[in-house]
């Protein structure tokens, strides 16, 4: 049999074929960028593998073939244009705007889709308590036993008065824009004097301050955080519509509001939700629903149509390594077995 280096051009043909390579040591997948090289230089069947010209020829082959493989940065992805893809599929009312953002907690990774501003409705009752929690920690206090039973109402049962009483304690909309400036949210505006369920506000926001609430880089203390999630996840039974429906686990609120100029409805949600062992942050917004029904079926499918962006992607990834390691392209060591084979 021939000596095996003079089968070398072989083996870097086929590695320059392959630009996947499996199997590291941390069980992940890297990229490589592998380049063919011609015959030249290479070791002739008949030449001494004693020959120091041999030797060197070779070594210096070895040397570049390696320099061939270098790793390239993993393809990105766009997961802004996969959720406005996966939006296609869901059902839009004529005059009816939909707005969403999610954020796969696990990876950190984001989408979003549309940038217009929305009343908030009741979901600002999740901002008013997180300012009045953010004022607390300034004044160096517990909130009171008074501000806690509006707290407890106005997010486990939406309880308007218990909003319109703590909407005050705060200052109104200057308290609440104030906090919004150190809690991240760029975009929203509260609403004129006592109207504090036409604070105006956008999807990206809304998920900015749901990372205040749910994550751990946050400007309100662990207790507050802790208190925050507590009440959301007590949500009462007729309003845990929304985002729970696309997973498990959830905490949320909801907010609702039939506009008196149009008879139109404002339907959103907001809040975490478990699906598939993976944790999400999803806020969806919509107005222009004719009835309540069809907007909370609208809100449900988009959350559900969030989520699966990622879900999908998961599901791709899973594909890919099952590929890699099946008799397509393997591991470098794996394409090399085979070619060595006499």
């Amino acid at each position: 049999m021939p000596p095996l280096r003079a089968r070398r051009p072989v083996l870097c043909s086929v590695l320059a074929a392959a630009v996947i390579v499996t199997g590291t040591a941390a069980g992940t997948t890297v990229y490589v960028k592998g380049g063919a090289h011609g015959t030249e230089g290479t070791v002739s069947s008949s030449a001494s593998s004693s020959s120091p010209s041999a030797s060197a020829s070779a070594s210096s082959q070895e040397a570049t073939e390696e320099a061939s493989l270098q790793p390239v940065a993993a393809p990105e992805v766009d997961h802004d244009a996969l959720l406005a893809a996966a939006l296609e599929e869901v059902t839009v009312e004529d005059g009816a705007d939909l707005s969403v953002a999610v954020l796969d907690v696990g990876s950190g990774a984001g989408a979003a889709y549309g940038k217009a501003r929305f009343d908030t409705a009741s979901i600002v009752k999740v901002d008013i308590l997180a300012t009045l929690l953010l004022q607390a920690q300034d004044a160096d206090r517990q909130l009171t036993a008074q501000e806690k039973a509006y707290a407890t109402a106005m997010i486990e049962n939406s309880d308007n008065a218990s909003a319109t009483a703590l909407w005050k304690a705060i200052g109104q909309a200057a308290g609440l824009d104030a906090a919004n400036e150190r809690l991240g949210l760029t975009g929203t505006e509260g609403g004129d004097e006592m109207l504090w369920g036409l604070t105006q506000t956008t999807a990206a926001d809304q998920l900015a301050l749901l990372q205040q609430v749910f994550g751990d880089d946050s400007e309100l203390s662990v207790a507050s955080r802790a208190y925050l999630r507590e009440l959301m996840g007590r949500i009462a039974v007729d309003q845990d519509w929304g985002v729970s429906a696309a997973g498990s686990g959830f905490a949320l609120k909801n907010g609702w509001l039939p506009r008196s100029t149009t008879g139109l409805w404002d339907i959103n949600s907001i809040g975490r939700v478990t699906a598939d062992g993976r944790d999400y942050l999803v806020a969806v917004l919509s107005n222009g629903n004719t009835t309540k029904a069809k907007g909370v079926a609208l809100v449900e499918a988009a959350a559900k149509a969030a989520v699966s962006v990622f879900a999908d992607e998961d599901e791709d990834e899973g594909a890919d390594k099952d590929e890699d390691a099946g008799e397509g392209i393997g591991s470098v060591a794996t394409v090399a077995a085979r070619v060595r084979e006499p």
